[in-house]
């Protein structure tokens, strides 16, 4: 399974720009530095958007790189975002996008997958397996992808070009928004598909459990699709979407990252983030203490990808 880009891959890469989408530099006192964007929560439960806040906040205290993050949690209306809107290079977790494009067509065509699609799709989700990523990108065209993505209100999320499905621009909003799609009823994918999605989630390698999970509580179930890529400008990008449900929580994380000089130090980014969204979320107390457990990832991601034409 391999995630890195070609010499040439990367060059055209380069040639496409970052694609990054600056925070805008409010007006400053003088001598004073630009303001940093900050974490912003609201919650129906009293006090926990301000917990929140603050932890999320602590959790990204000296760290360097740019980090994006989304949170959503129905069962107490809580939403937390930073640099909600910047755009990141998609690395591997536009392999979502592409299965529940995939699913959203079957749909429109009233049939189901193919036993090549659904060998492809397990392959990608499961072990991020580029190929057959390649396979089903190529499969859909431009038109079915752009397609989804109006479906499913995700308006600023941008198809990388020239068959670079990594190179596609996303950002904590859209992907906040497909999160909740495969998550809750709707009429853009039908129930079974979302089931379908969150299956294969569940279903990813263990190597590949990291990010979002770390810290999250035994009680929920894990759904999970991380991502990396490392190129000569912004150093690694390394993502994670999550959801989690069960015990009485229903909830989903985003967190994107860019300017990591390793991908372990965007992977211990995401966690220490991830740690401070379990445990505000679902806190352990001296009556559940013994039955709420913290998930801690069994392995250490690898960062020696061989290069592969495709960008993942």
């Amino acid at each position: 399974m391999t995630h890195r880009i070609s010499r040439g891959t990367r060059v055209l890469a380069a040639s496409l720009g970052a694609g990054v989408i600056a925070p805008l530099a409010l007006a400053a006192a003088p001598a004073a530095a630009a303001p940093t964007p900050q974490v912003s929560c609201t919650s129906a439960q009293a006090g926990l958007a301000t917990k929140l806040q603050r932890d999320i906040t602590a959790a990204l205290a000296n760290r360097t790189g740019t980090v994006a993050v989304g949170l959503y949690d129905r069962t107490t209306k809580t939403t937390c975002t930073l640099r909600a809107t910047s755009a990141f290079d998609s690395a591997s977790v536009v392999k979502v996008t592409v299965l529940a494009t995939l699913l959203w067509d079957a749909k429109k065509h009233n049939r189901y997958l193919t036993d090549r699609e659904t060998t492809l799709a397990k392959a990608m989700i499961t072990q991020s397996d580029n190929n057959a990523t390649t396979s089903l990108w190529n499969q859909l065209g431009m038109t079915k992808i752009k397609g989804f993505l109006t479906a499913a209100g995700m308006t600023t999320t941008v198809p990388g070009t020239g068959g670079y499905w990594g190179l596609t621009q996303i950002n904590v909003t859209d992907e906040q928004k497909l999160l909740k799609l495969i998550t809750a009823h709707n009429t853009v994918l039908s129930d079974n598909s979302r089931a379908y999605i969150l299956k294969l989630m569940n279903q990813v390698t263990s190597s590949q459990r990291w990010g979002t999970p770390a810290g999250a509580p035994s009680t929920v179930t894990v759904h999970v699709k991380n991502g990396w890529l490392q190129r000569s400008t912004h150093g690694w990008r390394v993502h994670s979407l999550g959801t989690f449900n069960g015990g009485g929580h229903d909830y989903m994380i985003s967190v994107l990252t860019h300017g990591n000089s390793t991908m372990s130090y965007g992977v211990t980014t995401i966690q220490n983030v991830a740690k401070a969204i379990h445990k505000d979320l679902v806190p352990t107390t001296a009556t559940n203490s013994a039955t709420i457990q913290r998930y801690v990832p069994t392995d250490t991601p690898k960062e020696a990808f061989p290069a592969v034409p495709s960008a993942g």
